[in-house]
C-alpha cells in the first residue's frame, strides 16, 4: 500500500484524529518513511482536503464543519444512488444472497443492541453495493470523502433510535437491488441518505470547530 494510502486509512480509522498536528518526525517513525516521502504524502492529502497546513504551525488533520458534512452527504446521495441503480442492473443470484445475508446480520445486531457490529455491517453493505455496481469512479469519489465524515458517522452510529430508522431503509435497498429494480434501488438509497442528513442536523455538535 502506498504511503499516502496508509496515512489516509489512519485518518479514516481515527488513528489520526481531527485537528491532530501531523509532526513529520512522528509520522516518519510511525510509517517507516523518510521526511521527503512524508511531505509528498501530506501534500497529496492537502489537495484532497483531509489535511490542512496552518501558517507557522505545520500540518494537521482537517476537521470539517457540520455544514460541510451535510454537503459531502449530499454528494454521497447522488453517487451512491447511482451505485445502487447499477447494482440492481448487474446483481447476480449469488450476490443477492450475500446482500440478504448482510441484511439478516444487521437485523440480528439491532435486536441484540450491538451497535458496533451493526455499524460494521452498514459499512460492509455500502461497500458491497459499490462493488456490485462496478462503478470505479464513483467508488473513488466516495473513498475520498469518507474520511471527512468519519467522526460524524461514529456519532450517528450511537444516536439513540438511529439503528431502528436506518435498518428498514437498508433492507429496502437490499430488496430493491435483489429485485433488479434500478429506479427503486436508487430511490431507496436517496431516502436513506436523506435521513442521514436529517440525523446529522439532530446530532449538531456544540461548536463548528471540530470539537464534538
Amino acid at each position: 500500500m502506498k504511503l499516502v494510502d496508509r496515512i489516509r486509512e489512519a485518518v479514516f480509522a481515527g488513528d489520526l484524529a481531527p485537528n491532530q498536528r501531523l509532526i513529520e518526525a512522528d509520522l516518519c517513525a510511525q510509517f517507516g518513511a523518510s521526511r521527503s516521502h512524508i511531505r509528498n504524502a501530506l501534500a497529496d492529502l492537502v489537495s484532497e482536503g483531509l489535511v490542512e497546513r496552518i501558517p507557522h504551525r505545520g500540518a494537521r488533520v482537517r476537521a470539517i464543519t457540520l455544514a460541510e458534512a451535510i454537503e459531502f452527504t449530499e454528494v454521497r446521495m447522488v453517487v451512491e444512488g447511482l451505485c445502487a441503480a447499477k447494482a440492481a442492473a448487474r446483481v447476480t443470484d449469488d450476490q443477492a444472497g450475500q446482500l440478504r445475508a448482510i441484511g439478516a446480520r444487521m437485523k440480528e445486531h439491532v435486536a441484540a443492541g450491538d451497535l458496533i457490529e451493526y455499524s460494521n455491517c452498514n459499512k460492509e453493505l455500502h461497500s458491497f453495493i459499490r462493488l456490485i455496481g462496478g462503478q470505479s469512479a464513483a467508488t473513488d469519489i466516495i473513498e475520498r470523502i469518507r474520511g471527512n465524515l468519519t467522526r460524524y458517522q461514529v456519532r450517528l452510529a450511537f444516536q439513540p433510535g438511529r439503528a431502528a430508522v436506518s435498518l428498514p431503509q437498508h433492507l429496502e435497498i437490499i430488496e430493491a437491488i435483489c429485485a433488479h429494480d434500478e429506479d427503486r434501488a436508487e430511490a431507496a438509497m436517496r431516502v436513506h441518505l436523506c435521513s442521514v442528513i436529517e440525523a446529522l442536523e439532530q446530532a449538531r455538535p456544540t461548536t463548528e470547530s471540530g470539537t464534538p
